[in-house]
């Protein structure tokens, strides 16, 4: 049994460092080329980098599963994992030389459509991912796929993905159950989180979802587990990521982070978020009880 554990314990210290040597190397390969003068100018800096983020992740990674935190450990994995697709994506790019011809969000977006359907397709599997796997943002992903198809086709691919992957991520917590989710998303963070919402899943998990900063990959799961009904899950789930989906999609376009005053904006709409984030968490059990005693008065009027 202890040479099973001490296997065990070197496979998964082995699997961090293979990882973020995967990331590095790609990474590093990818800059040799120096196929834009930006890369070329940068090098020493920009491999600094890549390498200073991969040791960070593999690092980061044994100290997590050295301290038995299964949930930040399996959040380093996950990470690093999407750092490698990065850094392929990256390499094949810069060795086709195509990088070089992308040097415009319009000239990205006429490559885009020459590729057909199939760039839709894979934007639309990792929106899926993003929500059942991978720890990405879904605002950095909503970024990219503006530059890349512009905000109205990014929403509705975004939007397409990240429904599909919320009601896969539901499925999982109500069909296969408390153990599956936690393999998924670590056993920490679900009991935080289940005892956070007890007693207030259907209403406090709406307004979260409407949220960027809460993680809504993990309120998928949860919400599997609590009492949500399924028509509720997904007419709650349709509404609220369209409403986000869309509004962040537009915003990217509509706010520039080039100009001084849409810096200022975003602060101030990152500020706002922060605090609502803040409020949420703070005064959920005082908001249920005023929501449910609002609807009841509302029910009883109804009724007569």
């Amino acid at each position: 049994m202890k040479r099973i554990e001490v296997l065990k314990h070197c496979f998964n210290v082995l699997a961090v460092v293979l990882l973020g040597a995967v990331a590095f190397l790609f990474t590093a390969y990818g800059l040799l080329y120096k196929n834009v003068s930006f890369i070329a100018e940068n090098f020493n800096v920009l491999m600094s980098l890549a390498a200073g983020g991969s040791l960070f992740a593999v690092i980061s990674g044994i100290l997590f599963y050295i301290c038995k935190n299964q949930s930040l450990y399996r959040l380093t994995i996950c990470l690093t994992v999407f750092l490698d697709i990065c850094a392929v994506i990256f390499f094949s790019l810069c060795a086709t030389g195509l990088i070089g011809k992308i040097n415009s969000v319009e000239s990205l977006r006429q490559y885009i459509q020459q590729a057909g359907g199939m760039a839709a397709v894979i934007y639309i599997v990792f929106s899926f991912l993003q929500v059942v796997l991978l720890p990405v943002p879904g605002s950095v992903a909503v970024a990219a796929g503006v530059a890349m198809f512009g905000p109205f086709k990014c929403a509705v691919y975004s939007f397409t993905g990240i429904v599909l992957g919320s009601v896969a991520a539901f499925a999982i917590g109500r069909w296969i159950g408390y153990k599956a989710v936690c393999w998924i998303v670590g056993g920490d963070s679900l009991d935080k989180w289940l005892e956070k919402l007890k007693g207030k899943d259907y209403l406090i998990l709406s307004l979260m979802f409407l949220l960027p900063m809460f993680p809504d990959d993990i309120l998928c799961f949860v919400a599997g587990l609590s009492s949500m009904t399924w028509p509720y899950f997904l007419g709650m789930i349709t509404i609220t990521r369209a409403i986000s989906v869309f509004t962040t999609a537009y915003s990217f376009e509509l706010i520039p982070f080039t100009t001084w005053w849409g810096i200022l904006i975003w602060a101030v709409l990152a500020a706002m978020i922060a605090v609502s984030f803040w409020l949420v968490c703070k005064y959920s059990t005082q908001i249920d009880a005023f929501l449910k005693k609002k609807l009841k008065i509302q029910g009883k009027k109804r009724g007569d």
